[in-house]
């Protein structure tokens, strides 16, 4: 964005009302994202915002920008083929626990693999609300639903795992109702060269309602809960009081002050280092034990997809001679006459 060109939220809203259930946290995460958008300062005609199929997925409806509402699950295969044909537009992937981690899971985890720069917005309310509430691949076992009115009895996936099992690059957490921790880690998603996953804890008003009430209550927030700062002391609690330290290999929260531990003991956070193994220690932190990361855990530099891709038409061009598909084929000679 050159200096003098700045927008506003507005300049990526358009006229249509959001058709989301009221109260639902969709309309948060919405309005943040035209906040992020407009601080990020990319262009409405240069940026896309492409959908699945789930509740989350009717925000391209609601973009002044270029978007697609495409089909089950495929959210990532269009968004992954739209950035390479064309890299200079700011691609943007919306999608739900569902849309993204089941049917769409296969493309979820090779979007990470490549490293293609495009910025997944991960929404996770742990049901299927669409269709009306059935469970979900993130909903917790033994969890109680119209499809499994026994209660479920399948292990959930953890997003971050998922992350950080595909050599992820940049990872982040947020609440639908943290509304400037959202627009932290969005800006940062789009200023990250490779794929960015951002997961939004969405509360489901209808079919989920509270399912991360006891994170988001005032009262038991500050204890449950820590904002990951890059270069910060791990402190959380009321008043900082307490704090992340290595205990062995794995971590362990105190309270500074107390049982010999000081501010020294405290680990900082480094969202840069290559070394994954702290990063994924506090990305799989849950909110019991251990209080639940929220915040950019992990931001690293890696090569990405469609440069490559460019990088490599560009120099067999270059070696061959080829200036167009029909010149690769002629020059070739794999041709048949059938």
């Amino acid at each position: 964005m050159s200096e003098e060109t700045k927008y506003m939220a507005a300049a990526f809203k358009n006229e249509q009302a959001a058709r989301w259930c009221p109260g639902c946290g969709d309309h948060a995460i919405l309005n943040t994202l035209h906040k992020a958008m407009a601080e990020v300062g990319v262009a409405p005609k240069d940026t896309a915002v492409i959908s699945g199929i789930g509740c989350s997925s009717r925000l391209p409806y609601y973009m002044n920008t270029y978007g697609m509402h495409t089909i089950h699950g495929r959210a990532a295969a269009i968004a992954t083929g739209l950035k390479t044909a064309r890299p200079d537009l700011t691609v943007w992937q919306i999608s739900g626990d569902g849309d993204g981690l089941a049917i769409g899971g296969n493309h979820f985890i090779h979007a990470l693999r490549r490293n293609i720069d495009i910025n997944i917005l991960l929404f996770n309310n742990k049901i299927y609300g669409l269709t009306k509430g059935q469970y979900s691949p993130t909903s917790n076992r033994g969890f109680v639903s119209k499809s499994s009115p026994y209660g479920t009895t399948e292990d959930p996936f953890i997003p971050a795992e998922l992350v950080f099992g595909c050599r992820g690059t940049f990872f982040a957490r947020g609440f639908d109702v943290s509304l400037d921790t959202s627009k932290e880690i969005m800006v940062a998603a789009a200023k990250h060269k490779g794929t960015s996953v951002v997961e939004i804890l969405q509360n489901c008003v209808i079919f989920n309602q509270g399912i991360y009430g006891h994170l988001t209550d005032k009262e038991k927030r500050p204890d449950h809960v820590i904002h990951l700062a890059q270069g910060e002391k791990m402190l959380f609690g009321k008043d900082k009081q307490k704090g992340l330290v290595q205990d062995g290999f794995t971590l362990k929260a105190v309270t500074v002050g107390e049982d010999g531990y000081t501010i020294d003991d405290v680990l900082v956070h480094d969202a840069h280092c290559q070394d994954e193994t702290l990063q994924r220690q506090l990305a799989l932190m849950d909110g019991e034990s251990l209080p639940l990361a929220i915040g950019i855990i992990r931001d690293v530099e890696a090569p990405t997809y469609e440069e490559s891709v460019e990088r490599q038409v560009e120099d067999v061009k270059a070696k061959k001679g080829f200036s167009s598909l029909r010149d690769m084929i002629l020059k070739t000679q794999e041709t048949w006459t059938v």
